[in-house]
């Protein structure tokens, strides 16, 4: 069912792409910057289980709706546009100089886990990014197609937790480096806060 040249140019393949600039990558380390590495491991493990989301859609078929459909696309997108500019929000309103940045306690682990989570569930590219990629590497005539997919999809979020928690664990060391102060925090929620909405800018723009 798998040969290995073939298994071996998909992980080649699928960590080039991982490690491309793109939004989740940047999601990723605003994160993990600003909150150290715990906030940033979570964080790669909800992006990388949002992966699985978009594997069990393209294997049942699901994401063509959103390859046809405009207004399943639209909708999608805007819910992801809405939550990026929800996370700006919060990060302008946050009036603690300190407490925010505080990673203290399994609670803040699951909202960094979902945080990543709906980043990478509420983009429709990411949608039909899995329906376009993953299967160029099923077999042809297979009568498997549906396990093929799911094999591939879990192996290509393996590779995400693996690269995207290097990431964000380094990405998070510079958070007990980042100096200190009120005009340096305010300066840096700006800077996070801008993301945010950049990247909401960058959504609502995505065409089908």
């Amino acid at each position: 069912m798998f040969s290995q040249p073939e298994l071996t140019y998909f992980i080649i393949t699928s960590c080039l792409l991982i490690i491309a600039p793109g939004p989740d990558i940047v999601f990723l380390i605003t994160q993990s910057v600003r909150h150290g590495p715990k906030a940033g491991i979570f964080t790669a493990l909800g992006l990388a289980s949002g992966n699985l989301i978009h594997t069990a859609a393209a294997a049942l078929g699901i994401s063509t709706v959103f390859q046809n459909s405009v207004t399943a696309f639209s909708i999608l997108k805007y819910l992801g546009v809405c939550y990026l500019l929800y996370l700006a929000f919060q990060v302008f309103t946050n009036a603690d100089s300190h407490d925010d940045l505080q990673f203290d306690s399994c609670k803040k682990g699951i909202s960094f886990f979902i945080r990543g989570f709906l980043m990478n569930v509420l983009n429709p590219k990411v949608a039909l990014f899995f329906l376009a990629f993953i299967p160029q590497f099923v077999s042809i005539g297979s009568i498997n197609i549906g396990l093929e997919m799911l094999f591939y999809g879990v192996l290509f979020t393996s590779l995400v937790i693996i690269i995207f928690g290097s990431i964000g664990l380094f990405a998070g060391k510079l958070y007990k480096r980042a100096p200190t102060g009120l005009i340096t925090h305010q300066f840096f929620r700006l800077l996070i806060g801008s993301i945010f909405i950049s990247l909401a800018v960058r959504l609502f723009l995505l065409q089908p």
